[in-house]
């Protein structure tokens, strides 16, 4: 029997796992994937959001405690818990050192990733670099990894764990870490979660999944069924809006199109529905998923010009280029006259004034609903640009509540040997909206307490079945 089962092969799985062999625990972790899919969603991202008071490697300047808070919860809306997503800031300020001991390697942000070096660390290689990494530890360090490893169910005594079940066999350990994600590729349950529109839509069912096939939920669900306190709403995700010729799995952050705030966004209708430029990218380019899955066929249209080129990061599928806005709507398959009308409408309530897209800038709309706040400049520089938008699911936030001890709770008590990490209770910070590489900050903080935690409940145990 192993000390610590560690179900999921993601950042928060892998900290886990690596921090309760580090604490003298012997672990098991159990993949669901397999080994060439392995690390869930952490494969896709490239960075993480770090609290710093002054520069630190390759963090240039200082992002203290307060001004993440204040980012967190003007994202958030307020849906956070202040007490464990201040634990998480914190954490961020420390956690570089452990990763890099464990292989994991940094460099300074890229040119055009969204004015990101002062607030988050970039990972050398990407995400897909730090789960090998994280992997090569793990196995330095004799942890012994499953794939094509999927739990279903576990069994309980009195909130106390006591075996998983990957499909018939039953696996004994004293202590087990919960971190096997959301429930993003689960169709049935995203069209339970978002229902039918009043248009008669199902919207979820042109949602594509931007993370891991593999996250069915199906070990969330099953925590529901056996009374496992809850949290978070089922139609909250990070959820970004994306190229609509990307895959349905997968696809990861090159399928993102950054060029919203760079000119306006259309509905199917070819009206436009928000304020474009509302905030810099970073903070707000995860509500747009969800903005276009409100609207009609939950498709739109970003639309810019040739003056926007160069000051995004190129997404991997051209857009549709046209010479004229006419000929761009008819490109795109919308009306021609609606479209023409509406972007002649917002050319004609810009104000320019000193454009910068590096700060909130005086370029904004008068008379205009929505109202573009900052970056508004008439698009009249041919070539134009479109791009079809769907809403791009990463992850999930409804989860499993817990505490700063990273323990499962049953009817308000906590679990003593049964703990959750990552996505999997992501929405105890994350109630609404996200910030750009807070997901890694939430998944290595609580991975890394989870694993403390769960190695000390095993040893724990241990010591009074010898005694």
């Amino acid at each position: 029997m192993h000390d610590v089962l560690v179900v999921g092969g993601g950042n928060a799985a892998l900290c886990a796992a690596l921090m309760a062999r580090e604490a003298g625990a012997s672990v098991l972790v159990l993949e669901s994937s397999p080994r060439e899919w392995r690390g869930g969603n952490s494969q896709h991202t490239r960075n993480l959001r770090c609290m710093h008071d002054e520069p630190q490697d390759v963090l240039v300047d200082a992002y203290p405690e307060e001004e993440f808070w204040q980012d967190l919860l003007k994202v958030t809306g307020g849906a956070t818990d202040e007490k464990l997503a201040r634990l998480v800031i914190r954490a961020s300020s420390t956690c570089r050192p452990w990763m890099r001991k464990h292989g994991v390697r940094f460099q300074p942000s890229l040119a055009g990733t969204l004015h990101l070096s002062r607030t988050n660390a970039f990972f050398m290689g990407g995400g897909k670099a730090l789960v090998n990494a994280y992997y090569r530890s793990a196995e330095n360090l004799c942890v012994d990894v499953r794939y094509d490893s999927p739990v279903d169910r576990l069994e309980l005594d009195d909130r106390r764990f006591v075996a998983a079940y990957c499909g018939g066999e039953r696996i004994e350990a004293r202590a087990c870490v919960l971190a096997c994600g959301g429930f993003e590729s689960n169709r049935e349950w995203l069209r339970e979660a978002w229902g039918q529109n009043e248009r008669g839509e199902w919207p979820a069912d042109n949602f594509l999944i931007r993370g891991t096939r593999f996250n069915q939920g199906v070990l969330l669900r099953h925590m529901m069924d056996q009374g496992a306190d809850i949290i978070g709403d089922p139609t909250q995700a990070h959820c970004v809006a994306i190229d609509a010729r990307a895959p349905l799995y997968d696809g990861g952050i090159v399928t993102r199109v950054d060029a919203v705030s760079l000119g306006i966004m259309v509905n199917r209708e070819a009206k436009r529905f928000y304020d474009e430029g509302e905030d810099f990218w970073p903070k707000r380019y995860a509500i747009w998923g969800r903005l276009v899955a409100l609207q009609p066929g939950q498709i739109a249209y970003c639309i810019i010009d040739s003056q926007a080129i160069g000051r995004f990061m190129p997404p991997v599928f051209p857009g549709v280029r046209a010479n004229t806005p006419a000929e761009l709507s008819g490109a795109l398959g919308l009306d021609v006259p609606t479209f023409v009308r509406t972007l002649e409408d917002y050319n004609a309530a810009c104000r320019v004034g000193s454009f910068d897209h590096t700060v909130l800038d005086d370029c904004h709309t008068e008379g205009l609903s929505p109202p573009k706040t900052h970056w508004a400049r008439p698009i009249v520089k041919p070539p134009f640009y479109g791009y079809a938008l769907r809403p791009g699911i990463t992850f999930t936030y409804l989860g499993l509540k817990t505490d700063e001890h990273a323990r499962v709770h049953f009817g308000g008590a906590p679990s003593d040997n049964l703990f959750v990490a990552g996505e999997m209770m992501a929405g105890n910070v994350l109630g609404q909206g996200y910030t750009a590489g807070v997901g890694m900050s939430i998944g290595t903080a609580f991975g890394r307490i989870a694993g403390t935690r769960a190695a000390a409940a095993a040893l724990e145990n241990v010591a009074h079945a010898a005694a």
